[in-house]
């Protein structure tokens, strides 16, 4: 199989989403290209500006964000995704405060012991949900 070829075929997935190179590389790999081939559709594809990794990762990082995902989970599918810790980390810093979705989760769902173990499973800190869960229960005795 040629470089083009290897094009074709990651232009192909990049229709359907966003992917990370990282992503795109094993999308090719799976289909059988040799890696100098791949490299060169995923050069091809990032000096067009078809494949670029801050806009990946703040794309999957929003994403995750408005579906409730703490920093730490958001970090860690950003990780397995192949994305490198300075884009990730900048993606992260981007979002709105992580203390502010933990508040909406709890505004939503109350601020119980479920709400703490949901939280935690959703990435957040332990001391995002330690403060959130004491605000929340100071303004219910106030």
């Amino acid at each position: 199989m040629a470089e083009s070829d290897a094009l074709e075929t990651a232009l192909g997935a990049l229709r359907y989403r966003d992917l990370s190179e990282h992503e795109l590389e094993q999308k090719l790999a799976a289909r059988g290209f040799a890696e100098s081939d791949r490299a060169q559709a995923v050069a091809t594809l990032r000096r067009t500006g078809l494949l670029d990794e801050g806009r990946f990762a703040e794309g999957r990082a929003a994403s995750l964000a408005s579906r409730g995902a703490g920093d730490a989970l958001i970090r860690d599918a950003l990780r397995r995704a192949g994305v490198p810790p300075e884009v990730a980390e900048e993606a992260v810093v981007a979002l709105e405060p992580e203390m502010q979705r933990a508040l909406a989760v709890v505004e939503r769902r109350g601020s119980g012991p479920k709400t703490s173990r949901y939280l935690a499973t959703k990435g957040f800190s332990r001391d995002t949900i330690a403060e959130v869960v004491a605000s929340e229960s100071r303004e219910e005795l106030g």
